[in-house]
């Protein structure tokens, strides 16, 4: 016969344990003091990119020399100072998920010191005007402060460093967008591979908790504000389906074009000049970023958020080929090797494919689509659906288009399945060839 739950002993393990409220205390105000740190990545990022537009508007052509000094600047001080800071972030707490990483090799890709270059180097792309997002780059900047409370848990705890990574990891994500439900979502879908059960109601505290920072600070306004989709009918099906259709065929082949370049497979000739002369190359990409930035008279510069928005409140100035200027000007940022994310751009491209189909159809109601296609490039690229899905929501207010927006992000990223393998898994294992020995397991194919 089964025993009855013992309810002392209960009380007493949950509440009169002096150690496990120490332990709380400790990620709860970790993951505080992580929401914070994105805080103020996210306001010297936009202010950094703020300062470049100001500049811009009154000398043009300053962009040709300074983005190309400031791009060859950033990657001589990634390669000197923090290998490890290099691209978006994702990989690199994922690379450190991975079993075959031992604990002393884990500043190798997660560590304060790598969260304080990221800050420091992104904010100087956002400097440069460079089309680069803060979200992934949030990403390990939050899971360094995370780890960095393993130092202060008492011995034996049952908070493992997996649990940290993960708890700051969609931290980052949670306090970078202002959604506290899309990094809890992250976590599950994106780093969490063997959940703790006893502490998975403490580390989604501390998900949402950083997200609440975010919240209590900048407010809880919709970071797009509310948009006005329409009527959810038949008439958005075959236009929705559309846009679902391009976005994750476009995603899915930026997802292999990113790939390719981390890998060294396109233009074969390039990535070998790329590998001799990595800081030659990254002005060479700058310069080509600051002239695509011209011919789109500034739409394509820095994360592509304030495009978004101005899409969505029915702005049609946009350049009839900002699509393919911001798609360009993203690859070129990333294949220059400053740490970039990919979040905010990708919802940029996104945007930009449902609002050019909203008028290649003349369909009445644009906004519905534009947000089809941020869910669905973003989706497309990251082959996460179900975050995409949720952060586009929480970002426009876009309830009332629950089921289209699940629906877009799930095709979508099926459809990218097929033209390229999951990005952030490949990149990681790539990042884990940076180990004293490598695994031995293959590079995701």
């Amino acid at each position: 016969m089964k025993h009855l739950h013992d309810i002392p002993s209960a009380f007493k393990q949950e509440f009169a344990n002096p150690r496990l409220w120490w332990t709380r205390a400790v990620v709860i105000g970790m993951a505080a003091i992580a929401g914070l740190v994105v805080v103020g990545f996210t306001w010297l990022a936009e202010s950094a990119l703020d300062l470049f537009l100001h500049f811009n508007a009154k000398a043009w052509w300053l962009v040709l020399l300074w983005t190309p000094a400031l791009a060859a600047l950033i990657v001589w001080l990634t390669r000197r100072y923090a290998v490890g800071a290099a691209g978006s972030g994702i990989p690199q707490v994922m690379a450190t998920l991975d079993p075959a990483v031992n604990p002393a090799d884990r500043s190798l890709f997660v560590s304060l010191k790598l969260s304080a270059a990221k800050i420091v180097l992104t904010a100087g792309g956002m400097l440069g005007g460079l089309s680069l997002g803060r979200e992934g780059p949030s990403v390990q900047i939050a899971a360094g402060v995370m780890l960095a409370a393993r130092r202060f848990l008492p011995r034996h705890t049952q908070i493992s460093a997996h649990s940290l990574l993960v708890a700051g990891g969609a931290a980052g994500i949670a306090a970078a967008f202002n959604t506290p439900l899309a990094g809890v979502m992250f976590a599950i879908e994106e780093l969490s591979r063997t959940p703790e059960q006893r502490n998975s109601g403490l580390i989604v505290a501390g998900i949402v908790l950083a997200g609440l920072m975010a919240v209590s600070i900048s407010g809880n306004a919709t970071h797009f504000g509310v948009i006005h989709p329409g009527p959810i009918a038949m008439a958005l099906a075959l236009p929705g389906l559309l846009v679902t259709l391009v976005a994750g065929v476009a995603g899915g082949l930026f997802s292999r074009l990113l790939l390719a370049s981390a890998r060294g497979n396109p233009l074969g000739r390039l990535s070998g000049w790329r590998s001799r002369y990595p800081v030659l190359f990254a002005a060479v990409c700058g310069l080509l970023v600051a002239a695509i930035g011209i011919a789109s008279h500034g739409a394509t510069f820095g994360s592509g958020t304030g495009a978004t928005r101005a899409m969505l409140a029915g702005d049609s100035s946009m350049p009839a080929a900002f699509v393919g200027f911001k798609y360009v000007a993203t690859w070129l940022t990333v294949w220059s090797g400053v740490p970039a994310g990919i979040f905010a751009p990708s919802l940029a491209i996104g945007a930009g494919i449902g609002h050019d189909i909203a008028q290649l159809l003349q369909y009445p109601y644009a906004p519905a689509l534009i947000a089809l296609g941020m869910v669905g490039f973003l989706a497309a690229a990251t082959q996460a659906p179900l975050t995409a899905f949720i952060i586009v929501m929480e970002m426009v207010d876009g309830h009332s288009m629950v089921l289209s927006l699940m629906a877009c992000a799930v095709v979508a990223s099926t459809v990218s399945r097929v033209l390229s393998p999951p990005l952030y898994g490949a990149l990681a294992q790539l990042q884990l060839q940076r180990l004293p020995q490598a695994p031995t397991s293959q590079t995701t194919s």
